[in-house]
């Protein structure tokens, strides 16, 4: 291996009621390493553990979001490799995160980080970008977690598409086919991801955290009606329902607590 690509790991950054996750290794297009596996999970746990936070932002670095998964890094670093999970197993975790995602997609989503992507809650891309999965061009077989999840947010017709024919898409069309949430100019994107952020942030905790599991649940036709509606009971008898009343009630800002 000429180039160390270790180096650069993901960052964490906490402030306040958000975080955030920054890819680092621009000069490979961002691509996932097995150490950067072994470190994205660590962050997720501390995520799930701070009660404090409401909202988690992925970005990245350089002019690409990333060209996801590097298929030669469980050779070149054997040592990470013995004690990283899979890819998809990180793509799950990320997935069933307690609090909303956003994904802060700069520039050109490639790979096993179009299902990275495709797993946040909400996507805001910029004009310019591009998309493509690249699986049948490579020989690759995806796996399964990545291929029911193309159908069940996308569609079978989109998700054939896009498996098989390896087709580049770009910002319209991905805005089109609902792999977007959001479209922006490059110079609106920051000011976009933080509006939203700011939204999900000052959102009742409970039910937002609550609803984001069932919705998920449901998009796997996998829905616990029991655990469910249990948290329906408890958020029924919350103080954040008796402040959200309040505050409407009162015209003024509702301030939730998560309890």
């Amino acid at each position: 291996m000429t180039e160390d690509t270790r180096l650069d790991p993901p960052s964490l950054e906490i402030s306040g009621p958000r975080a955030t996750i920054r890819l680092h290794r621009s000069r490979h297009r961002n691509r996932v390493e097995p150490g950067d596996i072994v470190r994205m999970m660590e962050y997720f746990d501390t995520i799930d553990a701070n009660k404090d936070l409401r909202v988690l932002v992925l970005a990245a670095s350089g002019p690409a979001f990333s060209a996801g998964f590097h298929l030669g890094g469980f050779a070149e670093d054997k040592e990470a490799a013995a004690r990283a999970p899979g890819f998809d197993a990180m793509v799950d975790r990320f997935e069933a995160l307690r609090i909303p995602t956003i994904c802060r997609l700069q520039g050109g989503v490639y790979g096993g980080s179009t299902d990275l992507a495709l797993t946040a809650d909400f996507r805001i891309g910029v004009t310019g970008m591009e998309m493509f999965m690249p699986a049948a061009r490579l020989g690759v077989h995806y796996y399964p977690g990545g291929l029911r999840r193309y159908v069940s947010r996308l569609g079978m017709n989109t998700a054939k598409r896009l498996f098989l024919t390896a087709e580049k898409l770009g910002a319209e069309e991905l805005l089109r086919i609902g792999y977007l949430t959001h479209l922006v100019a490059p110079a609106e994107l920051d000011a976009a991801v933080d509006r939203l952020a700011g939204t999900l942030a000052v959102m009742a905790p409970l039910a937002v955290q609550g609803m984001k599991r069932a919705l998920n649940e449901i998009g796997h036709g996998a829905l616990d009606v029991a655990a469910c509606e249990e948290r329906a009971r408890i958020c029924k008898e919350s103080a954040d329902i008796q402040e959200g009343l309040a505050a409407f009630r009162a015209k003024r800002a509702p301030v939730f607590r998560g309890a």
